[in-house]
């Protein structure tokens, strides 16, 4: 996780996990409609998690 994810998914979340799927896209996406709190919280923890 370089510092431009982390930027890029405090900025915009569903852009930063744009390389881990499609289901993961729509994930944040979903929470960043919620509130952009939960969607930034969701994109690091996907972006964190070393097996995907």
């Amino acid at each position: 996780m370089t510092i431009w994810r982390v930027i890029l998914s405090i900025l915009f979340p569903p852009l930063a996990v744009y390389d881990k799927g499609c289901g993961s896209i729509i994930i944040v996406f979903l929470l960043t409609l919620c509130g952009w709190v939960p969607g930034v919280i969701a994109a690091l923890v996907i972006l964190n998690n070393p097996k995907s």
